[in-house]
């Protein structure tokens, strides 16, 4: 027998993933490819699984401890002739590895006159002032020297406009963590700025005892919701939001899901409107190209995307994902529809990959049968448009003649008016409408 150590696989470029549950313990008996633990990342939750079957010996890591990729998670006692064959793998990809590529996680040596050039270049291209509004004045404080932060963080703070000098790290070594950037990001979002009425910046909500008034239970909130808030507060305020309202008749569409129920169920899929929705949004993406597009190099560039990639919101007792679904123009219905119960089902699970979320050109966010007749969507930046779905309802619909009971669907579009003009919006979402109300358009 032999002792193989498990460690934490590529995990899309996520740093400091939380450890959220422990899966197996000493003395259980595995298989090759269990999850062993659960991690929770800025983004997403995932299992870790065992790269081989036996018997765990040790585990290495505790609830609440934060690890990074090629982190140790815990050791397996492994069948001789198994062991061989995953240590040559190891082996092989250490060989691939030789050329220099390093963990995310590796301190900065101090000295090296690399290290000092990367970190002047990454520095040099952040904003000197946060986005809460162009008169907002950021306290001024002497740049250090190199800042101990890894490529997550620097990258969160050059989508705030924040120089990593001016925020204090709290992680091991004076390591820049993301919590002390969101909370450097909240201090000067409450400091007072002169150039908004009344010489205030945005207003702290007062703290609250709640216990004075009764009984009450204090659930820390995960990692996945806090970020979720930070991402909406922040769009909320960089974005000039505007929403647009229609609905769209789709009898038509409701009697041809009716009737693909059989062949539906000879391929083991479910067909819900949701793929209709995405093909139609992805044929008016490919019509209205400023949808397709995002703003580049502080809003003095426009980015035209050549690919058609769209993010469906997922709710999940974790907390809200977002998986993406790449060139939708270039699928069938059957394959947007099957695509759509995989990504869901593992959004659940726990188990996206960071990498799995990113690259939406445009994202839709269906309550579908939950209720309501309309909302109006945050803009999930930096993407410049959302569609927001909500239940659909049988309404009489004037013909010329008379009434005829026909099944609407209420959709709104939000968009970012810095990009999108409201004959833009108006185009795109009479599109979409005029699609799903007649699909064979869909196949054109």
């Amino acid at each position: 027998m032999a002792i193989q150590q498990v460690t934490v696989p590529d995990i899309g470029g996520a740093e400091g993933a939380e450890v959220i549950e422990l899966l197996v313990k000493v003395g259980d008996e595995i298989v090759l490819d269990q999850g062993l633990i659960v991690l929770e990342s800025d983004k997403a939750s995932m299992e870790i699984p065992a790269t081989a079957a036996g018997t765990i010996v040790e585990l290495l890591v505790a609830e609440g401890d934060q690890l990074a990729e090629g982190a140790a998670v815990a050791m397996i006692e492994v069948a001789e002739e198994i062991a061989d064959a995953a240590l040559a793998a190891i082996d092989k990809q250490a060989s691939i590895a030789s050329d220099g590529s390093t963990l995310d996680d590796a301190a900065p040596k101090q000295g090296s006159v690399a290290n000092k050039e990367v970190s002047a270049e990454k520095e040099t291209s952040v904003a000197e002032e946060l986005p809460v509004g162009s008169d907002t004045p950021v306290p001024q404080v002497e740049a250090a020297g190199e800042v101990y932060a890894g490529p997550a963080v620097r990258k969160l703070a050059r989508e705030l406009g924040v120089q990593l000098q001016r925020v204090k790290g709290t992680g091991p070594q004076g390591r820049v963590l993301k919590e002390d950037l969101q909370q450097f990001v909240r201090n000067v979002i409450q400091e007072p700025a002169g150039g908004l009425a009344g010489g205030m910046g945005v207003p702290a909500v007062p703290e609250t005892d709640f216990a004075k008034f009764g009984e009450i239970d204090v659930i820390p909130r995960s990692k996945l919701d806090k970020l979720t808030a930070v991402n909406m507060h922040r769009s909320w305020l960089n974005v000039p939001h505007v929403t647009q309202f229609d609905e769209a008749d789709i009898s038509d569409l409701e009697g041809f899901r009716a009737g693909l129920k059989t062949e539906a169920e000879q391929r083991s899929i479910r067909i819900t409107p949701l793929p209709f929705l995405l093909k139609a949004c992805a044929l008016a993406l490919r019509d209205n190209p400023k949808i397709n597009s995002s703003l580049g190099r502080n809003g003095e560039d426009l980015v035209h995307k050549k690919y058609i990639h769209i993010g469906v919101a997922v709710d999940t007792p974790a907390g809200l994902m977002v998986p993406v679904i790449r060139d939708v123009d270039r699928k069938t219905i059957w394959e947007l529809a099957q695509e759509v119960t995989e990504l869901a089902g593992r959004a659940r699970d726990r188990k996206l990959l960071p990498t799995e979320m990113q690259g939406g050109c445009f994202t839709i966010s269906s309550l579908g049968n939950i209720g309501g007749n309309g909302f109006t969507p945050i803009v999930n930046t930096p993407e410049v448009a959302i569609l927001a779905v909500s239940k659909a309802a049988i309404k009489p619909l004037w013909n010329g003649t008379e009434f005829l009971p026909r099944t609407m669907l209420p959709v709104a579009l939000s968009y970012d008016h810095r990009v999108v003009n409201g004959g833009d919006g108006g185009r795109f979402l009479t599109r979409i409408v005029s699609l799903l109300g007649d699909i064979r358009q869909l196949s054109l």
